[in-house]
């Protein structure tokens, strides 16, 4: 499993990098406020908007995944403290017991 999510991030890392070199000499003009334009190149764009969308719901995410794992261990660990001792074993007579 791990082998495949290094493939997979291999994959997305080579295909980033083939379209920041193809695209790097195209210039984006983006509009601010005020009639103020920021002249940005099209790669440093694109991966800043999916980074800004992708970023909080990450986090979103893994917050989630601690916050449920914190629940279960602390779950697990509450069963095993509540759970009833084991019976001693029925120590035997010393001396057996006449019926007179």
């Amino acid at each position: 499993m791990q082998f495949l999510k290094t493939l997979f991030w291999v994959i997305v890392a080579v295909a980033v990098v083939l379209f920041a070199s193809s695209n790097w000499e195209t210039i984006a003009t983006v509009n601010l406020w005020s009639g103020l334009q920021a002249d940005i190149k099209l790669p440093v764009l694109t991966i800043g908007a999916f980074l800004l969308g992708f970023l909080p719901t990450f986090l979103i995410y893994r917050t989630r995944i601690w916050g449920l794992k914190r629940r279960l261990e602390t779950q697990g660990q509450v069963h095993v403290a509540n759970a009833p001792a084991a019976r001693p074993a029925p120590v035997p007579d010393p001396e057996p017991r006449t019926n007179l």
